[in-house]
Order: C-alpha cells, then sequence, then structure tokens
C-alpha cells in the first residue's frame, strides 16, 4: 500500500513535467537574482540565502500527505546546513493551489504552526519549479559555491520514521559539499505530490 502510494502521488509529477527541461547534476541555477516574497513580508533572492559552501532549495507546499512526514525535519536540516556553511530555502510553487490551500496566507499560517526557521517563499508561476525541473513536494536541490547542482531527489530513505532513517542523503551531501568532496550518490528519486505549476 505504501509503495502504492507513492506511485499515485508521484506519477502526476513526472507525467506533468514530462518533454520539458530538468538541470542535471553538474548545471547550474537559474534565475537566482529573481526576488520572491517571504512569510515574513520581506523579499529575497536565492542569492540572498546563498551561504560559502553552498544552497539547498526544498521545493514544498503546506498540505502534500509526503511534507507533512517530512517537514519535522526541515529545522534540523536548516541547522545542519547552517553548521556547514550552506544556505537554506523552502519554495512554494503550487501556482494551481495558489487561492486555496497553498496562498500566501496559507503559507504564512503553515510556516507560524510549524515553527519554520528558514525562508519560505512564493515561486511565482512556478518559475523555479519550472527552471529545475522541480517535480514534487518535497524535492530538494543542492548547489555549491558556484551554482553547479550536486545533488538532486529526496530528504532521506525514509519518510515515514526519521529515526529509522538508513541513508540521509541530503546530510550526507551538504557534507560533502562543505568540505570540498565528491558526493557519493548525487542524485535519487524524489517522493512526494506532484507540483500543481504553472505550465503555458
Amino acid at each position: 500500500m505504501k509503495t502504492l502510494l507513492s506511485f499515485i502521488l508521484i506519477i502526476g509529477g513526472f507525467l506533468a513535467f514530462a518533454g520539458e527541461s530538468q538541470l542535471q547534476v553538474g548545471d547550474q541555477a537559474k534565475h537566482t537574482t529573481i526576488t520572491m516574497l517571504d512569510v515574513s513580508g520581506d523579499k529575497m533572492s536565492l542569492d540572498d540565502v546563498m551561504d560559502e559552501h553552498g544552497l539547498v532549495v526544498i521545493f514544498s507546499s503546506n498540505t502534500c500527505p509526503f511534507v507533512k512526514k517530512w517537514e519535522g525535519r526541515y529545522n534540523g536540516l536548516k541547522q545542519w546546513a547552517d553548521e556547514h556553511g550552506v544556505g537554506l530555502v523552502v519554495l512554494n510553487s503550487n501556482y494551481g493551489n495558489r487561492n486555496g490551500v497553498d496562498s500566501y496566507e496559507a503559507m504564512q499560517k503553515h510556516a507560524k504552526e510549524n515553527a519554520y526557521n528558514f525562508p519560505y517563499l512564493v515561486d511565482e508561476n512556478s518559475l523555479l519549479a519550472n527552471a529545475f525541473g522541480g517535480q514534487t513536494t518535497p524535492h530538494v536541490f543542492l548547489f555549491d559555491k558556484d551554482y553547479k547542482l550536486v545533488y538532486k531527489g529526496a530528504i532521506d530513505d525514509n519518510y515515514d520514521d526519521a529515526k529509522n532513517v538508513k541513508k540521509a542523503y541530503l546530510k550526507t551531501a551538504i557534507q560533502s559539499v562543505a568540505e570540498g568532496q565528491t558526493i557519493a550518490e548525487p542524485e535519487t528519486k524524489p517522493v512526494g505530490c506532484s507540483i500543481k505549476r504553472k505550465t503555458d
């Protein structure tokens, strides 16, 4: 049942993105200077969040069951990233839900209820999701200090139980990029709900 649920929720993301370009490991980030509205009311760009060793971008949302399972780890990931000189930002690209569960006001409420300690930005018109090839919520992209993509995929290998994670993909990748090491597993399959993107 768990596998079937995963397949049903992620397949829409892959179909919706079929035929469109996606960033591959080694590619450069796009639209790093575009400013986006944060739940704080401030506007910021990826350039504003980039740190000494790199930047994590997580495509996320408010109501996806997989986000709800993983987002309890977001604040810890932010702390881990800070400790390794890597910035972290979370983007909501769900244009199709912008008048409902992923409205700006809903994002503000969600961030407050979950005590988010990182920027949570509106990716207006799904600009970055389309440019990066974000497929699901969540979907992680890690860039090095030169904005080269060095990891993309899932946060870890167990959305159900943080205590039973065997492979902490993102944390391991953050540590590797901070230490100037090659990332052993630079790409994993994203698991989550399809992004309700703007496609025209």
